[in-house]
């Protein structure tokens, strides 16, 4: 068996360059099921197959439908398990035995309780997190070593719900979502193809968009502007007010209480005059 192709120290990861040589997507067969979450994998391969120009027709020597094409010089599977979730591995198995395809290139897209719709992640190996699709396919090949595209659907809230919520259709918006989410996963083709792992994820991962700037308060303009811009020619009368005739050298102070000398700031006003 392969050694699982990531090596990292911390956060800090280098995946190893392994060529994606079968994309698996999962979900149940029928038309009653075509449009429910859980069939989030099939839309994926729908929309794979259309832009490989790649036609899935049904085979039974693995179980479902699958189309064959060569890219670069290199045969490249697609597939799309009949046999219902909860046996996914039997179709898997039966291609990547026969075709001696390593679970390292292998890609199986999947429908993912966990992230909300709109969101991907590409991961490798790991567990299959009660999801009864990938159980299937770790048994099959004998590990969990190989990559998942985990596609957003949400999650109900409440566990007792998540069955029903999965073998429902998803609210518009939310349908939305995951098609654009899968528009952008399919942008990773080509570093799929060709082994850039690295690459496909910065693709294919979803940040939350920046947080917007509060607007700048906008500073009120005076009267005087306000004028100035409906009347070329005013001007304002203050920057003429002459302020050089006043005197306040008369103003006296009185200590008797009874007695108000105008102040000093009124007799100003008073001897204001315009030139």
């Amino acid at each position: 068996m392969r050694s699982p192709p990531i090596y990292g120290v911390g956060f800090f990861y280098v995946l190893k360059s392994t060529m994606i040589k079968l994309f698996v997507g999962l979900g149940n067969p029928g038309p009653e099921y075509t449009d429910t979450r859980h069939n989030a994998g099939f839309w994926f391969m729908d929309a794979l197959s259309r832009q490989l120009k790649a036609p899935l027709v049904m085979d039974k020597a693995y179980f479902g439908l699958a189309a064959r094409t060569t890219i670069q010089g290199n045969p490249v599977w697609l597939l799309m398990p009949q046999t219902f979730m909860n046996l996914s591995g039997k179709s898997v198995g039966a291609l990547a035995r026969f075709f001696k395809i390593q679970p390292d290139e292998i890609l199986v897209v999947h429908d993912e309780l966990d992230l909300a719709p709109g969101e991907a992640k590409l991961k490798f190996g790991g567990g299959h997190a009660g999801h009864n699709g990938l159980r299937d396919i770790h048994a099959q090949l004998g590990t969990g070593d190989y990559w998942r595209l985990r596609l957003g659907i949400g999650h109900p809230g409440d566990r007792a719900e998540v069955i029903h919520w999965v073998l429902k259709k998803p609210m518009l918006d939310h349908r939305f979502a995951i098609d654009q989410c899968t528009d952008r996963a399919l942008t990773a083709v080509p570093d799929f193809l060709s082994g850039a792992m690295n690459a496909a994820m910065l693709k294919i991962h979803t940040s939350k968009p920046p947080r917007p700037k509060p607007a700048r308060p906008v500073r009120p303009e005076s009267p005087s502007t306000e004028l100035a811009k409906h009347d070329p020619n005013f001007t304002d009368s203050i920057s003429n007010v002459s302020v050089s005739n006043v005197s306040v050298s008369n103003v006296s102070v009185s200590t008797d209480r009874n007695h108000t000398e105008p102040s000093p700031t009124a007799a100003a006003a008073g001897n204001v005059t315009k030139q």
